[in-house]
């Protein structure tokens, strides 16, 4: 990537609660309101939500997508959030060049809107809806190696401030949201966040190691407990299959009790 991205892995919280004044949320929202400081204004955004998983990896091509609210049994105020963000279809055709030039089969979807892995976090972050945004999906054979090599494909990508996101959870055990806290929970939890930290962060550890561990990601204390289905971490992978260097910020925030990973690669 001749022009370099800067890159952006998110815990997003659970469905539209962090718009909603949820007090489970409140550091989130705080991370994500301060988030932009530290950040380039961004020309575009290439967002990779958990939201999404297709046979191929798909991108939304559209100039002005709609919305997908893709949760149940929230308010009904959780049905009117608004983000009217335009598309991006050139940075679409971008990024589908960019997975071809690798090898990997992909498809423009014109006609779907952004799903709440888009919209929540941006909203808060850039509440004005003003940057063009284009999500590309994940991968529905869930493997980690593919994610990683998608990540690695984005590097054939050459845009000015681009903004990549990968929206995700670094702890998504929906059961254990909602159980009664308990130390065994908590201790697993760490255990695993301790161990991304680590591997995401280490300043001494070389580029294939850290690729292979993500990839076999399965091998880390708790990691089933802690991502019973892994479609919660997998944006991870395509961040650092992108960055493919130690992480220049590792935060931890508490998200309906839990602990939650918010990632950084700064540009340059």
């Amino acid at each position: 990537m001749n022009n370099e991205a800067e890159i952006v892995f998110l815990s997003h919280g659970g469905g539209p609660l962090p718009l909603l004044g949820d007090s489970g949320h409140q550091a989130l929202v705080d991370y994500l309101q301060a988030l932009p400081e530290k950040l380039r204004s961004p020309s575009a955004i290439l967002l990779i939500s958990a939201h999404w998983e297709a046979d191929i990896p798909q991108i939304t091509s559209a100039a002005n997508p709609g919305l997908i609210y893709d949760y149940y049994g929230f308010p009904p105020e959780s049905y009117d959030i608004k983000y009217p963000a335009p598309g991006e279809p050139g940075l679409a055709k971008a990024v589908a060049e960019a997975l071809n030039q690798a090898g990997i089969a992909n498809e423009l979807n014109g006609s779907r809107g952004f799903d709440h892995g888009l919209f929540v976090p941006l909203k808060i972050m850039f509440p004005d809806a003003d940057i063009p945004c284009v999500q590309l999906s994940l991968n529905a054979n869930m493997n980690a190696e593919s994610h990683l090599a998608m990540g690695k494909a984005l590097q054939f990508l050459n845009v000015d401030n681009l903004l990549v996101i990968g929206s995700g959870f670094s702890f998504h055990n929906m059961r254990e949201f909602f159980a009664a806290s308990s130390a065994e929970s908590g201790r697993k939890n760490a255990a695993f966040e301790q161990w991304l930290q680590t591997i995401i962060s280490e300043p001494a550890m070389s580029e294939q190691a850290r690729w292979e561990m993500l990839a076999n990601w399965e091998a880390a204390p708790h990691a089933r407990f802690c991502h019973p289905r892994e479609e919660h971490l997998l944006p991870l992978h395509v961040c650092y299959g992108l960055a493919q260097r130690q992480c220049d910020s590792f935060r931890s925030v508490k998200v309906l009790g839990k602990s939650a990973g918010m990632v950084h690669w700064y540009h340059g």
